[in-house]
């Protein structure tokens, strides 16, 4: 094989790669626009998991943030509470816009849900009109 073919062939590998982050990513978004937070968090952990880049964090984060909606539809508001502690913490690491997401507008939507939890004796009691919207 030569270099040039080995080269070709690293790029498309790359180009693939890329396709499939993308795809991931977009498909987490969907889910979790349309309410699916444990889908949306099986969509992230497979790009966290399967792949290497810069902002892993922050996709650790919106996972965090996911499973977090999906402890309080469990009735686990101690996991909720837990989770949302979490990722705020890795959403710290991004100010500004992140994968067009604006990330400073998400955490203080997200303080506002951590409140909303200190308050709650039963999850049930939760408004779901809190959860934002992210982009």
């Amino acid at each position: 094989m030569t270099v040039n073919t080995l080269s070709s062939k690293i790029r498309l590998l790359l180009v693939h790669n890329d396709a499939k982050m993308d795809d991931l990513f977009l498909r987490g978004l969907e889910a979790y626009h349309n309410g699916e937070y444990f889908d949306a968090h099986e969509y992230w952990e497979d790009l966290w998991s399967d792949f290497h880049f810069k902002d892993r964090r922050f996709i650790q984060g919106l996972i965090q943030m996911a499973v977090s909606f999906v402890h309080l539809k469990n009735n686990n508001l101690n996991g909720a509470k837990g989770l949302m502690r979490k990722c705020l913490e890795k959403f710290d690491e991004f100010p500004g816009v992140q994968r067009n997401i604006d990330v400073t507008k998400l955490k203080k939507h997200l303080l506002k849900i951590q409140i909303e939890y200190g308050k709650l004796e039963n999850t049930t009691e939760f408004n779901w009109d809190l959860i934002p919207e992210l982009i």
